[in-house]
């Protein structure tokens, strides 16, 4: 019996452990996050969300991030992990609409602080031209 307990118990833990792996590895291919990602700040998921909504919260703000990078014209749809959501097709319209929340908020972050720095950056700019 307690053979049986401990091949179990190693059995779990070398699951948890490769899954953990997994996940650093995948989020080390990502590359950084945007700045205050991940702090519980304008990239929060909503408290009421569900964990798949979460899930896909978080990838809409990854893909607004892409997007934004490479400076493509923002649209939810043209996202393929909008389109075709890798989870059970009962968990879709969840997901997706985690993801169009998610997208929006972070090009709506995104865009207001590029233009709050082209503000910044104009108005120093404007300061150095004025000899008053």
């Amino acid at each position: 019996m307690k053979l049986k307990w401990f091949a179990v118990s190693a059995l779990a833990f070398s699951l948890g452990a490769s899954t953990g792996l997994a996940t650093a590895r995948a989020s080390a291919q990502q590359g950084p996050p945007p700045p205050g990602y991940g702090q519980g700040g304008w990239d929060a998921p909503p408290q009421e969300f569900r964990d798949v909504q979460r899930q896909g919260f978080h990838d809409g703000i990854e893909g607004a991030r892409k997007d934004f990078d490479n400076h493509r014209q923002p649209d939810v749809k043209n996202r393929d992990e909008f389109r075709h959501p890798r989870v059970e097709r009962s968990m879709r319209a969840d997901y997706r609409e985690g993801f169009r929340r998610g997208y929006e908020t972070a090009m709506r972050h995104m865009m207001d602080s590029r233009d709050h720095d082209r503000d910044h950056h104009d108005r120093d700019h404007h300061d150095h031209d004025d000899p008053h």
